[in-house]
């Protein structure tokens, strides 16, 4: 599977936002020393020598942008959307498979209700969409609010990611 992330990251300029994003992204798929994957790999939007992932599969969108641009805006919009859909989708699966299934049904993972609780509760993975510069994720708005309001120099780079 593929999606789309996003690396909120402290930069002067593109090639450093590209350069910053790439230890974030090197973090979750396990390049980093002492990091644990949680994707198998990723390609950037600069990186056009794949027709399988990045702008081959997702169509052209910006390498990396300051957040207070218009196309900043956008992904970082995006990103955020794509976060509160995620957990939405695991909150319902969750509360509808307390009320319908007992505890060895849960137990079982029946209706994949146990993987949704995993997904509630994680830091990074699938059910992330963004991350600040220490891989961590972005869970909710205050945390990006806190990321967005204190730093005049926060650019946003996206990511292609399989899992």
């Amino acid at each position: 599977m593929h999606q789309v992330i996003y690396a909120l990251v402290t930069a002067s300029a593109t090639d450093d936002a590209l350069s910053r994003a790439a230890d974030v992204f090197d973090q979750l798929v396990g390049a980093a020393p002492h990091a644990e994957a949680v994707f198998d790999y990723y390609v950037t939007f600069d990186d056009d020598s794949t027709t399988v992932a990045g702008s081959a599969r997702w169509g052209d969108l910006p390498a990396a942008e300051p957040v207070g641009s218009e196309d900043g805006q956008e992904l970082l919009e995006s990103g955020w959307q794509a976060t509160t859909r995620e957990f939405e989708r695991n909150l319902e699966r969750v509360r509808e498979g307390v009320d319908d299934l007992d505890a060895a049904a849960i137990m079982r993972d029946e209706d994949l209700v146990r993987h949704a609780c995993h997904n509630l509760g994680a830091y990074r993975g699938p059910a992330v969409y963004l991350y600040d510069e220490f891989a961590d994720g972005v869970r909710h708005r205050e945390r990006l609010e806190q990321l967005v309001g204190s730093n005049d120099h926060l650019w946003i780079v996206p990511a292609d990611v399989h899992y």
